[in-house]
């Protein structure tokens, strides 16, 4: 007596676990799942990509609404084109912080959650109105243009980093190391701007030892010795620590900084290309 065992085609006869929003591939013994285009995932969750609506002004140099495709629902946002001081092309509004507010403290729930704020401040360009928006944790990019406003004067800077969304950049944790060098980072406080000499700790996630000390979602943090434990300068967004915990966003430095004591709060903001 002989037996035959055939393949079955979980597939066809639908005992597959694919998402909805993917294709099931039948293999021999098994299967496996492919988000569908405008999808990401692992097949078996697929969440909808970003999708670009340049209504009025495709390839155009004139910043304005945009609308995106967020799991299938429209996002209108204010799309800054051009280059006001990160490079030309069209930039993403991601967030904007208020350094006078503590609704982006370093240690809120913000960061590492998938929860938007206050939506509609996507839609207004460069003021005072905080937000995050869906592009947090939605979007890739290959650059990330930050900009602070003290005084009403505007400056950036521009980090070169690839990742699949700032949330996977930030929301673990993990200290992921950049390299543009305290001085850089100082531009975007101008004349004003004020760190430690040493330690100069850059990055996202960048924290000092002693829990008390200085710590930025994104940005750099320095000291007087070389530990990294006891830093009370910083320039970053997202922020906490001496020596004001309460500044989430701009530059605190006391303790013999480079350019005297500093308390200043920015309003901060954050987009990605």
């Amino acid at each position: 007596m002989y037996f035959f065992c055939s393949d079955i085609n979980e597939c066809v006869r639908g005992l597959d676990k694919c998402s909805s929003d993917a294709f099931c591939n039948n293999t021999k013994g098994s299967y496996n799942c492919t988000c569908k285009p405008g999808f990401t995932g692992n097949g078996r969750e697929c969440k909808g990509k970003l999708v670009f609506l340049f209504f009025l002004f495709k390839r155009s140099n004139v910043s304005g609404a945009v609308t995106l495709l967020v799991d299938s629902q429209p996002l209108s946002v204010f799309c800054h084109m051009g280059n006001f001081g990160c490079g030309d092309g069209g930039w993403t509004p991601v967030m904007k912080i208020d350094g006078r507010e503590t609704t982006f403290h370093y240690d809120e729930h913000y960061w590492i959650n998938d929860q938007g704020y206050n939506l509609p401040g996507g839609e207004t360009g460069f003021d005072g109105q905080e937000s995050k928006l869906p592009t947090y944790w939605n979007t890739s990019f290959s650059k990330i243009c930050l900009g602070m406003k003290i005084n009403q004067q505007l400056r950036f800077i521009v980090i070169h980093k690839q990742a699949d969304s700032l949330h996977s950049l930030i929301a673990d944790g993990q200290y992921r190391a950049t390299s543009l060098g305290r001085d850089k980072w100082k531009e975007l406080i101008g004349f004003q701007g004020s760190l430690q000499a040493n330690c100069n700790k850059e990055g996202f996630n960048a924290v000092c030892s002693w829990r008390r000390y200085s710590k930025a979602r994104i940005g750099i943090v320095s000291e007087n010795k070389n530990e990294c434990g006891s830093c009370d300068s910083r320039i970053g967004f997202g922020t906490k620590g001496q020596p004001d915990d309460l500044n989430t966003c701009g530059n605190e430095a006391v303790n013999n900084p480079d350019n005297g004591n500093k308390h200043l709060k920015a309003m901060g903001y954050i987009l990605v290309q």
